[in-house]
């Protein structure tokens, strides 16, 4: 009698008369299982209930009814009918409680692992995948007190997961028992039992692993006076392997030992002192000495576990103490200002102040000069006693003496410079310098030194700006052109003018005879004029009035277009006279009487002219 659905036909007629009565009725089913009659209708308003028990989605999850409806109030012989399909869902309950595949499940961990996979939980469930009704929840009943293990669910698989969320200890527990039970995440349907099979059994075996050696009192604290003599035992600081099944021998060796103090014995981890230990070393930090040392033991592999040791160092009377300042200055007459002094002390309370400050008898000008009158515990002041004293530096010896037991003390000294002072108390500046150990002459002789230095500077400024300055002008009166420098060689030079000089210009005339060439005098030659005595082999041979630079000559043979420009060449001298009247009257020839073939001699830069002048006569 479960209501399930409605369905409803229209028609056109007049519903008041039988063409518009309808009447509905089912014709099938499928599948017709667990019976043919699952399911019937209310002919009048289309209301399909179920008629019979037996609805199983595990075993038919969906039914197809074909429904009829007929008008003339359901006359199959006058009526007319037509029919639908009615498609019927049956959803799920959770009837069928979830159940282990097996009764007892295995599985193994090493000691000391979390996040550990132990065994995975198979289970069967009927009801429909990743619902509600299907999704399994896993719980351990018994067995595990400590909370060790927990058992997650799987979301693809729905399996349930040991896992290890508490490390184990093989020495405690080799094996665990577990008692395990599996629910759905929804109830059961009304008149469903739990089945027997929702529950099982876990056996957990724990392995032994090697594991590392430790302090039981880490870190360990120990309390001692410093000064301690070299080779004093301190403590023994010894570690536990929890291996107790194993056969494991401990080595101790130190891993941390800022000042190298300490010594450890290697086979029972006595410490004992390697120095003295000092507490006012930089190494204490607030009276406390810390060392860190290692315990390995000879397993498979080798463990190792590390321990630390602190000392407390109390303090002794081991530090005299020190006057504070080292340097001061006081005027040359008392009563204008006086001196504090103090003192430190490396120590602490109670070896320090207060403190006791004295001037020693020796020498007895100490005592004559200065005098020393106590504010407190802790400071004091050192004045002059005598009405003069004469400006200078001068080293004061003070005992001061601390509070300890036994008391230490410590003559220091202190420099005190004496200086004229003015109304205000305060050194003058030639009275400080004064206070150094100068004397006038001396201050005098410095600032001549000075004046002498700075003067030197000053001339040596001027020098260079004159010098610059010249040389600057020098560079503006000189063509850059002509500034040749130190590659200018000068051989020779021609003198004045025509026009300042009477020459006789006959002697630029061609001569008739070689008597006045051969009786000139060596070195002066006309270019026009034949070489005398020329060889062959030596075409230059008899030319005294030109030398060529070896340099400067192979220049001008190799590079015929450019001039020589680091050599200067005077090839002839004009002479101090001239026989000529005029440059007019000399004239060319063309008789051929010149032989010029000793300028195929000179080099290529003579070529142009010897081919113009020897080329006549092969033509």
């Amino acid at each position: 009698g479960t209501y399930v659905m409605t369905v409803t036909a229209n028609d056109a007629d007049d519903s008041t008369t039988a063409n518009g009565m309808v009447r509905y009725r089912i014709v099938t089913q499928t599948p017709q299982s667990p019976s043919q009659n699952m399911f019937t209708i209310n002919s009048e308003t289309g209301d399909i209930v179920t008629v019979a028990a037996g609805l199983d989605r595990e075993k038919v999850q969906q039914y197809i009814v074909i429904v009829q409806a007929t008008d003339m109030e359901g006359n199959l012989n006058y009526g007319l009918s037509n029919t639908a399909t009615a498609i019927i869902t049956v959803t799920d309950v959770n009837d069928n409680p979830p159940e282990f595949t097996t009764s007892t499940y295995s599985g193994e961990v090493p000691e000391n692992r979390v996040e550990v996979v132990v065994a995975n939980l198979t289970v069967m469930d009927r009801d429909q995948p990743h619902s509600p009704n299907w999704n399994a929840i896993y719980r351990i009943i018994s067995g595990d007190p400590s909370g060790h293990f927990t058992i997650r669910t799987d979301p693809v698989t729905n399996e349930g997961m040991v896992t290890v969320v508490k490390a184990v200890d093989y020495e405690m527990n080799r094996a665990f028992m577990l008692t395990v039970m599996v629910s759905n995440q929804a109830p059961l349907a009304s008149g469903i039992q739990m089945s027997f099979q929702s529950t099982a059994g876990v056996t957990i075996s724990v392995t032994d692993v090697n594991e590392a050696p430790y302090f039981p009192t880490n870190h360990k604290l120990i309390r001692l006076e410093e000064g301690v003599p070299t080779g004093t035992v301190l403590t023994t600081f010894s570690a536990v392997d929890p291996d107790r099944f194993m056969q494991q021998a401990v080595r101790y060796s130190k891993l941390s030992d800022p000042a190298n103090w300490l010594n450890i014995n290697a086979t029972n981890g006595q410490i004992t002192t390697a120095a003295v230990l000092d507490r006012e070393s930089d190494y204490i930090k607030n009276n406390v000495y810390e060392a860190t040392f290692l315990a390995a033991d000879n397993g498979i592999p080798p463990a190792s576990g590390t321990g630390t040791l602190q000392i407390y160092l109390i303090d002794i009377n081991d530090n005299a103490p020190e006057l504070l300042p080292k340097e001061a200055q006081i005027c040359e007459k008392p009563n204008l200002n006086v001196i504090n002094i103090t003192a430190a002390d490396a120590d602490i309370d109670p070896n320090v102040g207060p403190f006791v400050f004295e001037l020693p008898s020796v020498p007895s000008a100490v005592r004559k000069n200065w005098t020393i009158t106590r504010l407190n515990g802790d400071y004091a002041q050192l004045s002059l006693r005598i009405m003069y004293l004469e400006a200078g530096v001068y080293d004061v010896p003070i005992i001061v003496t601390d509070s300890g037991n036994p008391p230490l003390y410590n003559t220091c000294v202190i420099k005190v410079k004496v200086c004229p002072c003015d109304e205000n108390g305060d050194c003058t500046t030639i009275g400080a310098v004064a206070a150094a150990g100068l004397g006038t002459g001396a201050i005098i002789a410095i600032l001549i030194c000075i004046i002498i230095l700075l003067t030197m500077v000053l001339l040596f400024v001027v020098w260079m700006k004159r010098r610059e300055k010249e040389r600057h002008t020098k560079q503006l009166l000189i063509d850059p052109e002509d500034d040749v420098r130190d590659n200018i060689l000068k051989y020779d030079e021609e003198g004045g003018g025509e026009e300042d000089q009477d020459y006789d210009l006959s002697q630029l005339q061609q001569p008739e005879t070689m008597d006045h060439v051969l009786n000139k005098t060596p070195g002066v030659r006309r270019v026009d004029e034949r070489p005398i005595a020329l060889s062959p082999s030596n075409p230059m041979a008899g030319i005294n009035a030109v030398c060529l630079p070896p340099k400067g000559l192979r220049a001008a043979d190799n590079d015929p277009t450019a001039p020589p420009y680091d050599s200067l060449l005077v090839f002839d001298y004009e002479g101090s006279g001239s026989t000529a009247g005029s440059v007019s009257s000399l004239n060319s020839s063309s008789s051929g009487d010149q032989d010029y073939d000793y300028l195929n001699d000179w080099g290529p830069r003579f070529k142009k002219l010897a081919d113009m002048y020897g080329g006549g006569e092969e033509d």
